[in-house]
């Protein structure tokens, strides 16, 4: 089942790929959504094969020999955390494909690297070995990289490159970690679960460079301050349907990685360094708000709410890492909210890069001061913005005050007064966002807009998928809550 969800995107890349050059852009985009559904459908089915109550962190696992002199193997799995972060990966994916965007000819190639895109990104998060959770890791920057070059803006190339070198730099330090990790066991191992069994650097020396490469790797991909300088570039010069899966999906790798392999397989090291950690997620928590409020670029503003937005995952697994006695139900909250915070941000963001595209079809402008009013002239478009908006500032009833909650609920416990500086982030997101409807929906309408048109249907059900789940997620959170909390208590002991 979970192999198949790999494997079938991956297929259809090479089916489109080759034969897609044949089909007119309206079948290339059918067969593309399509694929998208099929994995879609093989993660709801793991969903309700799972079962969140047993004692076994892993399920569904598929376990094969691949270079068993070196101990690596094809081995994939989920627990409640994969499983959540898997199923948003598919319906981002698949909204990505069906929302129009202009493929320049290239049809065929537009839709099989995202399809290959979305084969690694499942790969990296069923993934239970480590060689292979780095192959998918290293694998995403091609398809991305491509994606940027080919379908982007003006200076697409050199922020493709920028992102592309930078990303493989952490990649590299991500490497040398894993490889430590590998070798510390005896025999030589990289099956995540008997490295997360053993603790193999347990009062070592070499544990700390472990912890500094991988967060440093991973830090490189989430983006934390200061590694984030990529992103921003990277956003602005993409197409907007590529967008939506960089900040919905790309950068959960670097989160899902921190949870995966310093959080479970370095937990005393990273209890030792999780005050430092979480430091530096609340560094990026106000930086990335204060930065972002001060963009007039609406699509360079949305990018620095991602460093935001995943400074507040950051702060969770801080808490839920450090070991304080007596406080194991609140650090399973906050690893909790910290995941439910990845599905949140996947679904609200996607939505809000997907509504940058339709904004940029229509106009060929990002620059917030040249609209207002826009509310009378387009109510859907608008209603959609402003709803992705007051979800992405944490309003309660909706997905992104969820995860953010439990988050801050259990650093309190922790750390509080990292969690009470890091709720300056909640009020600046606030500002940010309400300017930003502000300025581009209320007040008087520029006459250069007056012929600007609504959502088209294709637009509406791709974004409508997206702000439902947004809306479904705050109201009734307990189906994602509970198998997410499961595993997390698992692993804390909560």
């Amino acid at each position: 089942m979970l192999t198949a969800a790999i494997v079938v995107p991956l297929l259809g890349a090479l089916v489109v790929a080759v034969a897609g050059r044949r089909w007119s852009e309206p079948v290339v985009r059918a067969v593309g959504v399509a694929t998208t559904l099929v994995p879609l459908a093989l993660v709801v089915a793991a969903w309700i094969a799972f079962d969140p109550g047993s004692d076994q962190p892993f399920q569904l696992v598929t376990d094969v020999d691949w270079i068993p002199t070196l101990g690596v193997g094809y081995r994939v799995g989920v627990d409640g955390i994969a499983l959540a972060v898997a199923a948003v990966t598919t319906v981002v994916f698949t909204a990505a494909v069906a929302h129009p965007a202009e493929m320049r000819g290239l049809a065929h190639q537009y839709v099989a690297w995202f399809l290959f895109l979305e084969s690694v990104s499942l790969g990296l998060f069923l993934s239970l070995d480590l060689v292979l959770f780095y192959v998918f890791f290293d694998l995403s920057l091609v398809g991305m990289y491509f994606l940027i070059s080919r379908w982007g803006h003006e200076d697409a190339e050199r922020a493709a490159l920028k992102f592309f070198l930078y990303t493989l730099l952490g990649s590299l330090s991500l490497l040398l970690g894993i490889i430590a990790l590998g070798l510390s066991m005896d025999p030589i191992t990289f099956d995540m679960r008997a490295i997360i069994a053993a603790q193999p650097l347990v009062g070592s020396g070499q544990a700390v460079a472990v912890l500094v490469l991988v967060m440093v790797g991973l830090g490189i991909k989430t983006p934390m301050v200061p590694f984030h300088t990529w992103l921003p570039a990277a956003h602005v010069e993409a197409p907007a349907t590529a967008s939506a899966v960089l900040a919905g999906v790309l950068l959960k790798m670097g989160t899902f990685g921190m949870i995966r392999i310093p959080f479970l397989m370095l937990r005393d090291t990273f209890a030792d360094a999780s005050l430092v950690i979480g430091v530096v997620a609340v560094v990026s928590i106000l930086y990335g708000a204060l930065v972002a409020l001060g963009q007039d670029d609406l699509k360079r503003r949305i990018a620095y709410t991602s460093v935001n937005h995943m400074g507040y995952v950051v702060l969770g697994l801080a808490a839920a890492g450090s070991v304080v006695a007596g406080q194991e139900a609140a650090r399973a909250l906050a690893l909790t909210g910290a995941t439910v915070q990845m599905v949140a941000h996947g679904l609200i963001t996607g939505t809000l890069f997907l509504l940058t595209g339709s904004i940029w079809d229509r106009t060929h402008d990002y620059d917030m001061d040249h609209y207002g009013g826009l509310l009378g002239q387009v109510p859907l478009l608008s209603g959609a913005m402003i709803l992705a908006s007051f979800a992405s500032l944490g309003l309660p009833g909706l997905a992104g005050f969820v995860g953010e909650f439990q988050v801050f609920v259990g650093t309190f416990a922790v750390h509080p007064v990292l969690a009470a500086v890091g709720l300056l982030g909640i009020l600046l997101t606030a500002a940010l966002f309400l300017q930003l409807v502000q300025r581009m929906f209320l007040g008087e309408m520029p006459d250069r807009w007056s012929s600007l048109s609504d959502l088209a249907p294709v637009e509406v059900a791709t974004l409508g998928v997206l702000l439902v789940l947004t809306v479904a997620v705050g109201v009734a959170p307990r189906l994602l809550v509970d198998t997410v909390h499961a595993a997390a208590s698992l692993f804390v002991g909560g």
